[in-house]
């Protein structure tokens, strides 16, 4: 129903935490990770279109991107870079997996909604506004091979096709990631836990506050 007069649309979602968030000032104080794991489990990657009694859900595919991403990184990689990884996609909870070539006909408008969300995110949970470039590099390279490998495994390209679309993911075992769409609950679930993981990882990480030191 269109708005009265002169009232501004409405342009905040309610989540189910109780949160209102505002598409347009997005505040960090209004996101919760109890709220992006619900609505990204509940996101259909490729519009749906794949096999499987499932979904593969978005929540899926960041849980996935954060493996590919570990294997990638020549050395362990911090907590702090896991976890960006992880929320790779998270303004996905409010706005959806829009595929790549609806996002070429709509242009900079969704883009913007789109950062300013992932802004929020990472102040949210303590990460760079700006990350470094060679870490979004990484990131980048980690969804291209998820990409293919959902792509193959479950929508229906021909590894031709993908690899032109997204690069051959050459020198991996692909056969160690799991690509079977799951229930929306289980893939919430342990996208939660991973999360908890990870950033009991970043608490052990950082240093301890000055004058608080071991006594002999």
């Amino acid at each position: 129903m269109p708005p009265k007069g002169d009232a501004q649309p409405r342009a905040w979602q309610r989540m189910l935490s109780g949160r209102r968030l505002d598409l347009l000032d997005p505040s960090p104080l209004d996101i919760e990770i109890g709220d992006i794991a619900h609505g990204l489990a509940r996101v259909a990657r490729w519009n749906g279109q794949t096999s499987g009694a499932h979904a593969f859900s978005v929540a899926q595919h960041s849980l996935l991107v954060e493996d590919i991403f570990c294997v990638l990184v020549p050395s362990p990689a911090a907590p702090d870079m896991r976890l960006a990884a992880l929320l790779h996609d998270a303004p996905e909870y409010v706005v959806g997996d829009m595929i790549s070539p609806f996002k070429a006909v709509v242009g900079g408008g969704y883009k913007a909604v789109e950062q300013r969300l992932m802004d929020a995110v990472h102040l949210r949970f303590s990460l760079p506004i700006k990350p470094d470039a060679r870490l979004i590099a990484r990131i980048k390279r980690a969804d291209q091979v998820a990409a293919y490998l959902e792509a193959t495994a479950l929508a229906g390209f021909s590894h031709r096709e993908a690899a032109a679309f997204f690069g051959r993911p050459n020198g991996l075992a692909i056969e160690r990631f799991d690509l079977a769409p799951r229930p929306a609950e289980e893939v919430q679930a342990d996208f939660l836990l991973r999360f908890a993981d990870i950033e009991r990882e970043r608490v052990s990480a950082r240093p301890a506050p000055a004058g608080r030191g071991t006594t002999g």
